[in-house]
């Protein structure tokens, strides 16, 4: 990891603060759009604190407060570059997490039933071609391919969906906390409902708090703010975003002396390095491989597949048919 001159953590943020189409638009790497993930803040290596640093020598060539500033006066304003550029980066990797997790769930919802089609058919078609020629290496294979369809004895009943690859199903955990079930309509919340979250982790990021309680509440807003934009509800977006504006405003940062600057900068550096990991889980992921696909649109994606889905399913009727006659 690269640090420049006070240690500012190499995050993400090397677009412009007010720039929503290029922010939410974390995919950039050698100067040019490339597949769907965030973008790592190593590869933003030194920008942020160049660019404090640069702030730094540009206020002072202007008003004459270089030589006289302080040290820590220096420290603070790199420390305020540094948050705002790990939020940036979280919001970015935040983003790519619910793309991750929705197209994993409406790839099952969609797409689950047309696989269990092809493996019903598969196993048809090998139970066919073992009748007919009575061979055991044909026969072994019709019970691999009966297997597969059959579900282990007992699981179903057990469990009645309630668990899934995560652990309990979204159908179960609303039960338990006795909120609806709402499913997102689409891989990608629209745009408004991007940028509305956009601004709401920004100005409401717990990161920004200056003490426990006002981090518990930013922590409890930030949750329903997670939850309303992984289902692409735009409605209760625009209603978060008018309770806190309504709220109460947010303390002035008062960053101490030095060694409580470094201590922050230290954590910093830490919850980057904690994001950057994530991000590399899902841009590695089998989901996260299919969404670099179609960076720009992952639900005309689903739609191809269906297609082809569709395809070979009337293919294996087909040959199923040719063999039965």
């Amino acid at each position: 990891m690269t640090h420049e001159a006070a240690g500012v953590p190499t995050t993400r943020n090397d677009d412009a603060p007010n720039d929503d189409d290029r922010q939410d638009e974390p995919f950039e790497r050698d100067g040019g759009p490339a597949a769907a993930g965030p973008r790592s803040g190593d590869e933003a290596a030194s920008t942020e604190a160049g660019s404090a640093d640069a702030g730094s020598a540009g206020a002072g060539s202007a008003g004459g407060r270089d030589e006289g500033e302080r040290p820590e006066a220096r420290l603070a304003r790199a420390v305020r570059a540094a948050e705002q550029a790990l939020i940036e980066f979280e919001i970015a990797v935040e983003t790519f997490r619910v793309e991750v997790e929705n197209f994993s769930r409406l790839h099952h919802q969609k797409l689950g039933p047309m696989y269990t089609r092809l493996d019903e058919l598969d196993a048809q078609i090998a139970e066919a071609r073992a009748a007919r020629t009575g061979d055991p290496e044909d026969i072994r294979k019709a019970r691999e391919a009966r297997a597969v369809v059959m579900p282990m004895p007992g699981v179903d009943e057990l469990f009645h969906d309630w668990m899934d690859s995560d652990g309990l199903s979204p159908e179960a955990a609303a039960m338990l906390t006795e909120q609806p079930v709402r499913p997102p309509k689409r891989v990608r919340p629209t745009e408004e409902a991007r940028r509305l979250y956009r601004d709401l982790a920004r100005k409401a990021h717990p990161d920004l708090a200056q003490d426990e309680t006002e981090r518990a509440r930013r922590d409890e807003f930030i949750a329903r703010v997670n939850a309303a934009y992984g289902r692409g509800d735009e409605e209760l977006l625009s209603e978060l975003a008018k309770e806190w504006e309504a709220g109460p405003a947010a303390p002035e940062a008062d960053l101490g002396e030095a060694e409580e600057l470094y201590a922050r900068l230290n954590w910093l550096t830490q919850r980057k390095e904690l994001l950057t990991v994530l991000a590399q889980d899902l841009e590695e992921s089998a989901i996260g491989a299919m969404l670099r696909m179609a960076p720009d649109d992952p639900d005309r994606l689903l739609e191809e597949i269906a297609e082809q889905l569709l395809g070979e399913v009337a293919q294996r009727e087909a040959e199923l048919a040719a063999m039965v006659q």
